[in-house]
């Protein structure tokens, strides 16, 4: 049996926030991290989503690639 591809909008899903394309881009227009701003410690996770990130970052786990993704378009600004 194949694991479904992970990528952004299963993460989205993964993290509970709306995964179609109009709310995925409203999401990262209306959120941004400074450089020093770890992915894991800004202020719109829930406790839950926090943990879920920095573990996945932390144990190199099967989800890190994306949050990888995920932080850079953070850090774009």
């Amino acid at each position: 049996m194949e694991l479904p591809n992970k990528d952004l909008v299963t993460l989205f899903d993964q993290l509970g926030l709306d995964s179609d394309q109009a709310s995925m881009d409203a999401f990262f227009a209306s959120h941004a991290l400074a450089p020093e701003t770890k992915l894991s410690e800004a202020d719109f996770w829930t406790p839950s989503q926090a943990t879920f990130l920095r573990d996945e970052i932390r144990e190199d786990a099967e989800w890190a690639p994306v949050v990888d993704e995920l932080n850079a378009r953070l850090h774009e600004r």
